[in-house]
């Protein structure tokens, strides 16, 4: 397994590059009791950092929510991630932007707490380029749900709240599965632990509506690309009939681009997809887009 506290390379800290083995914080921070971090998962490919003003803009947007502001611009923030790319000597790579209170309270209110914000960036390869784009994905059906935004900031990209994924990953950890799906209080479906879902009915996309969870700037751009197939998309409540009747169904995110789904398991029944045309031509689109090639397919 690897240890991210062991490797060589340089991390963005507060404002400096800083060798990786040295860029720690104390065991009272803040967030690390209080969950309180917020953070963007970024891909950049060749060198060029894909979305960035996007994601930037919701790192922000997730800070706004925990009631502190980042002591860095936009800019800044996107220039400090060029340079830990040039530091690292990375071309593709996975960016992880990070932000917390620090250690000078412990107790549930630190509105007084210095904010910090890390930039690290690592290889980690997409399933798409270690050739598993195609295989598709099989789900459980998770126990957990993903709360109302009523009881959660749910609307931001808060450390705290991929505890319920953590639980829901693990319990069918061994079990033969790749991902858990997760359901809203109402029983409809929400999200995958860590990437938005997407089905076909016909000739639209339908995602389910992000109002109790993430929305996904790849998603958004994944619909883009969808309409330039003269597709249509669209976001909407989403039950599990639904899902089972669709034609395709597949999962966007930074982590994984466009992957297929293929079967989705249940206590009481199993539904099953095809890894289908419009999923492939969407995962060869956004392939080109992430390098700035003409997009095949599009009309």
């Amino acid at each position: 397994m690897m240890n991210f506290a062991d490797r060589d390379g340089f991390i963005w800290l507060d404002g400096a590059l800083v060798p990786w083995r040295e860029a720690e914080l104390h065991v009272l921070t803040h967030a690390l009791h209080m969950g309180g971090a917020i953070f963007e998962g970024i891909r950049a490919y060749d060198r060029d950092v894909f979305l960035s003003g996007a994601h930037y803009d919701r790192f922000a947007r997730s800070a706004e929510i925990l009631g502190f502001a980042l002591p860095w611009t936009k800019t800044e923030l996107m220039k400090a991630t060029e340079a830990v790319l040039w530091a690292n000597e990375l071309q593709d790579c996975y960016i992880r932007p990070l932000a917390w209170r620090g250690a000078e309270s412990v107790s549930v209110a630190a509105p007084d707490a210095r904010i910090h914000v890390a930039i690290a960036a690592w290889d980690w390869p997409t399933p798409a380029s270690q050739g598993k784009g195609t295989t598709g994905l099989r789900m459980r059906l998770a126990d957990w749900r993903r709360p109302t935004p009523e009881t959660a900031p749910t609307a931001s990209k808060c450390s705290g709240l991929y505890m319920i994924g953590t639980l829901a990953r693990h319990a069918i950890a061994g079990n033969g599965y790749d991902d858990a799906l997760m359901l809203d209080a109402q029983g409809n479906v929400a999200e995958t632990t860590a990437t938005n879902i997407v089905l076909l009915s016909g000739d639209t996309l339908i995602s389910p509506k992000p109002d109790c969870f993430l929305d996904s700037i790849t998603k958004h751009h994944v619909f883009g690309l969808a309409r330039r197939l003269g597709l249509k998309a669209e976001e909407a409540t989403v039950s599990l009939d639904m899902l089972a009747a669709a034609d395709e169904v597949f999962v966007t995110g930074t982590s994984v681009e466009v992957l297929p789904v293929v079967e989705l398991s249940m206590s009481e029944r199993v539904m099953r997809w095809p890894v289908g045309e419009v999923t492939g031509k969407l995962m060869a689109m956004f392939e080109a887009s992430t390098r700035r090639r003409a997009c095949p397919y599009a009309a």
